[in-house]
């Protein structure tokens, strides 16, 4: 018995081993930007794309919505009159609609990949206290963990996303990165 264990091991060692040597470098962070792509990206900038003001300075004057979105109260405690909201409210939300399109777009192409990937994470933290006290969240949308229902949207959903963030900010872009190119550029 113990040789038939001792061989499942050796080749079990063998056949992985070669595995992670062979994809450390490369293939975590071009499959968690992959994912991040392929089920985040076009999410949050039709998301970001609802923040925009009419115009070509719609970036810098948001739409009713995004203070609907990022500051539902205040924006309905001012008689959803944005103009009576104090400056840093309209910061906030400028500076919320730019990481929206700019953080997903750094992410995915590997550019600064850790520190985007943070403050993506950072991002979806407040999204979520906003979804659930600006927004009043209910207990079905929340979800739990270890409850055998993967389907609420704030729960099991953003865990999943703050995982393939998690797996950039420690791994980074990978090789296929433009973080590797510009690393490779300058000698490191």
């Amino acid at each position: 018995m113990n040789g038939i264990i001792d061989s499942l091991t050796w080749l079990h060692d063998r056949v992985f081993g070669a595995l992670e040597i062979e994809t450390q470098d490369w293939f975590l962070g071009l499959a968690a930007r992959f994912v991040f792509a392929a089920t985040l990206l076009i999410y949050f900038w039709k998301s970001a794309a609802t923040k925009l003001g009419d115009g070509i300075l719609g970036f810098i004057t948001p739409s009713s919505g995004a203070y609907i979105q990022i500051f539902p109260k205040a924006f309905e405690a001012a008689g959803y009159d944005s103009s009576a909201l104090a400056l840093h409210y309209h910061l906030i939300v400028i500076l919320g609609t730019w990481a929206e399109f700019i953080l997903p777009a750094l992410i995915v192409i590997g550019l600064f990949t850790r520190l985007a990937s943070l403050a993506f994470i950072g991002f979806i933290a407040v999204m979520t206290i906003v979804d659930i006290t600006g927004h009043g969240a209910d207990a079905t949308t929340i979800g739990a963990w270890f409850d055998g229902d993967p389907a609420s949207l704030i729960m099991d959903q953003r865990a999943f996303w703050i995982f393939v963030l998690l797996v950039l900010v420690i791994k980074g872009g990978g090789k296929l990165s433009v973080d590797f190119l510009l690393g490779r550029s300058r000698g490191y």
